[in-house]
């Protein structure tokens, strides 16, 4: 029996899938799932009927039921803010008590303000106490220090408390701390009775050679010609476009890398990401990249199989294999939207267009325009004429020239601003990408911008912001690793263990996957985010940073890329030989037994650029240092496209005709592996050692 879908079956009523979806369920007993949700041609035609019969019933049903939506709106509306009210009420109430408890404790001489660190000296002087006295109180907690040595504030507080005295920590820079807790606030979830419909955020990403470029191309050409919503994607990375009177803003950032960069930053600007598979390739391994990314920024993913005029295309092998992602087609039961393309002859753009109003459409996509302006920077640069130029996105209020806005740790009066079309425009609404010129410097893609009520606030909160960061760098890092991994799960911090697995080939990717998951207890959970087969890599990093997640790398290495990034964003990675030490030592790390008393230490890295065969001594590899250093001593480990092949020692190590104990960055030598001839051109030589390092106190 023939179905139709109840998103046209509501296009030819004249009325929203959602109001149809209430009045199949109130007037004709029908329960449906969305709008992609199919029913029989029998029922839908029975519908029109009594449609035409009772339309000025459908009417006043419609009217009741865009009221009942109204009530539940207004009743959430009313909830939420009754909800902060009392909060603030609440918060209010405390404070006060506080300051008046305060207050009457100075009075009294009982309560002391001191700075966040003091000298022994200083606070024997401010509470009048000798300074003998307060080392001894020192020494019975177990604190050993001189009279000119500092201490901190909870240090200080225990050794008052047992003098009767109270103390507080002194506030500093009050006006700009509570400027940054009301901002922080408004990124809240509240219900807004003044919100309205905002167009949807779309990113299209996918393998390498799908089409992703080419189906931007068609729905820029198409649709901009149509209107004049539209824009110039080299000018702005980002652009409008009009479907059916819906605008739609896609952003041109096709790939995964800029897409999780903007996520590990707390930006989440995408509403629905358009994942792009060829018919004739299927599911590839930035394919399953780009999945994975999605999935662990919980974004909903409609799936466009592109190339299906070419030959070999085979639209249910792509879906076969979505199914083993967990993305089930909609027309298999599932919920995954998954549409027919091809970016050469233009067929099923429409649709696929189509798809992304009426995912947004359930979505229910609000904002509120009369609210001052926040939203995300997508790209940033210095122009040698305009000074720092950022495109940025509006995800709530309205931006208007002359507003002064804090971006991360940036701030400015906006000069002037464009829209993707490069006009000049005076104001931009929710869901509008903009460039815009005025910012005291280049912030970096994914900051929060907010407005603020004068240049001067954005200042003083730029300011505490960038202070904060250089105080916070002599802190250690929050990041996972294995080593501090028990003393986090027994503090509540970790619920959650994320791992990301690259390995040599695919069988050991799904084997090392298999069993990390087992290890799974009821304290913490261990949760493969993503494995892939090759040299750990910088979009590696990338996620496990966007995760807060760990690398275990099974018979492979990172690139020097990778390296530094890791560094940088402090990822922990961990590279084995034998699967067993990778299990044994994460469910160590969970039960703290983790006892870090070999650490490995890269010396350096060489490039094979030439290979000699001699008779009774082996293969002699003409090597360049590309960097760090070679020495005699070190371990070797023999890297070939990131894999590695085989470890041992060096068997000699030679400058010109002379042995030498080490070769430095930038010169040439001559070096053998000790029981391993089979070296190849383009090989990486790598020298490392093992160190004994003490264990961490947990």
């Amino acid at each position: 029996m023939a179905k139709i879908r109840i998103y046209e079956l509501a296009k030819e009523l004249g009325i929203t899938s959602k109001e149809l979806i209430v009045i199949l369920e109130k007037e004709f007993d029908i329960k449906v799932k969305n709008h992609m949700s199919a029913i029989d041609e029998e029922d839908a035609e029975l519908i029109e009927e009594i449609f035409q019969d009772k339309g000025n019933k459908t009417e006043k049903d419609k009217s009741e039921i865009v009221e009942h939506y109204e009530n539940l709106e207004n009743e959430k509306a009313n909830k939420n803010m009754k909800k902060k009210k009392n909060k603030q009420i609440k918060s209010g109430k405390d404070k006060t008590e506080f300051e008046e408890k305060a207050n009457s404790d100075k009075e009294n001489g009982d309560i002391i303000e001191i700075e966040k660190t003091i000298t022994v000296k200083e606070l024997a002087e401010k509470i009048n106490k000798p300074v003998s006295e307060v080392i001894k109180q020192l020494m019975l907690l177990g604190v050993m220090a001189a009279i000119n040595q500092e201490i901190d504030f909870d240090i200080a507080e225990k050794v008052t408390n047992k003098f009767g005295i109270e103390v507080i920590l002194k506030e500093e820079n009050t006006g700009v701390i509570e400027e940054d807790i009301e901002i922080e606030y408004n990124e809240e979830d509240i219900v807004d009775e003044n919100e309205e419909k905002r167009p949807p955020i779309v990113t299209v990403m996918g393998h390498v050679d799908h089409g992703k470029t080419s189906l931007l191309d068609v729905i820029k050409k198409t649709r901009i010609t149509e209107t004049e919503a539209g824009g110039i994607t080299q000018h702005i990375g980002a652009y409008t476009v009009t479907v059916n009177d819906e605008k739609i803003t896609f952003l041109d950032t096709p790939g995964h890398e800029a897409f999780t960069a903007m996520r590990a930053r707390g930006a989440q600007i995408t509403d629905i990401v358009i994942l792009v598979v060829a018919a004739d390739d299927g599911i590839m391994p930035q394919t399953i990249e780009a999945i994975n990314h999605c999935k662990a920024a919980n974004v909903p993913i409609i799936v466009a199989i592109n190339k299906i005029d070419k030959v070999g295309a085979n639209i249910d092998k792509v879906k076969q294999e979505l199914t083993e992602y967990e993305l089930i087609p909609e027309d298999w039961g599932g919920d995954t939207i998954c549409v027919p393309v091809s970016a050469h002859t233009e067929e099923g753009v429409d649709n696929l267009l189509e798809m992304v109003v009426l995912s947004a459409e359930m979505m229910e996509l609000k904002a509120n325009p009369d609210r001052k302006a926040k939203g995300t920077v997508i790209e940033a640069k210095l122009d040698k004429g305009r000074g720092p130029v950022a495109t940025i996105l509006v995800q709530n209020g309205t931006l208007h020239v002359g507003d002064s806005i804090i971006v991360g740790t940036t701030y400015g009066r906006i000069r002037a601003m464009f829209n993707d079309k490069r006009q000049k425009i005076k104001s931009a609404g929710p869901s509008v990408p903009v460039e815009i010129l005025g910012l005291s410097d280049v912030p970096s893609a994914g900051d929060r911008f907010h407005v603020v009520k004068d240049e001067k606030t954005a200042r003083n909160t730029a300011e505490a912001r960038l202070e904060k960061i250089r105080q916070e760098k002599f802190k250690k890092s929050h990041k996972v690793s294995l080593e501090d991994l028990y003393s986090q799960i027994q503090e509540g911090k970790i619920k959650e263990l994320d791992v990301v697995v690259k390995a040599d080939v695919q069988g050991s990717v799904e084997a090392v996957t298999q069993s990390l998951e087992k290890l799974s207890t009821d304290n913490v959970k261990v949760r493969v985010i993503h494995g892939g087969v090759g040299a750990i890599t910088e979009t590696d990093v990338i996620l496990a940073a966007a995760s807060n997640a760990i690398i275990i790398g099974f018979n492979v290495r990172p690139d020097s890329n990778a390296i530094g990034i890791a560094e940088k964003e402090e990822v922990d990675i961990k590279t084995y030989r034998v699967i067993y030490n990778a299990l044994d030592d994460i469910k160590a790390a969970m039960l703290g037994l983790l006892d870090p008393d070999i650490k490995e230490v890269i010396q350096g890295r060489a490039e094979v650029r030439q290979v000699y065969k001699i008779s009774n001594i082996g293969t002699i590899a003409g090597c360049y240092v590309i960097d760090g250093k070679i020495t005699r001593n070190s371990n070797a480990r023999v890297l070939r496209n990131g894999i590695v092949i085989f470890e041992s020692t060096f068997a000699s190590l030679k400058r010109f005709k002379d042995d030498v104990k080490e070769v430095a960055s930038g010169y040439e030598c001559g070096l053998s592996i000790e029981k391993f001839n089979d070296i190849k051109e383009g090989d990486i030589i790598e020298a490392y050692v093992l160190e004994e390092v003490k264990p961490q106190n947990i």
